[in-house]
């Protein structure tokens, strides 16, 4: 199966994006073909570097999860909104556009927004 989850939401102070990640890495453990698309506020998950309490999920350490075997799209509108730079993300993560989201859309077979 070709999975696309969208995720709108900003890393902390929601849930949204850390559920689609625990989504993520279990779809992946079921050998999906999977393409994540972080656009909105989502984008700042994908910010390498961060710091969070101890015990604390950290999306930066669940992205590179999902690079190893899906693949990771940052919208490159919205980092530009947000002043994060190709330098700033987590490896594995690129810099995508909406035509690259339209081709993820029609080639997949489930989409899943958060």
């Amino acid at each position: 199966m070709n999975a696309l989850i969208i995720i709108n939401d900003p890393p902390y102070g929601t849930e949204r994006l850390y559920n689609g990640l625990r989504l993520a890495h279990a779809l992946l453990k079921k050998e999906c073909d999977l393409t994540v698309f972080l656009m909105g506020d989502a984008v700042a998950g994908a910010k390498s570097g961060q710091k969070t309490p101890d015990g604390f999920y950290n999306t930066e350490r669940m992205l590179k999860r999902v690079a190893i075997k899906g693949k990771v799209l940052l919208c490159g509108t919205c980092m530009d909104a947000r002043g994060l730079t190709e330098e700033e993300v987590v490896d594995g993560a690129e810099r995508s556009t909406m035509d690259a989201l339209a081709e993820a859309t029609v080639d997949a077979d489930k989409v899943l927004v958060f």
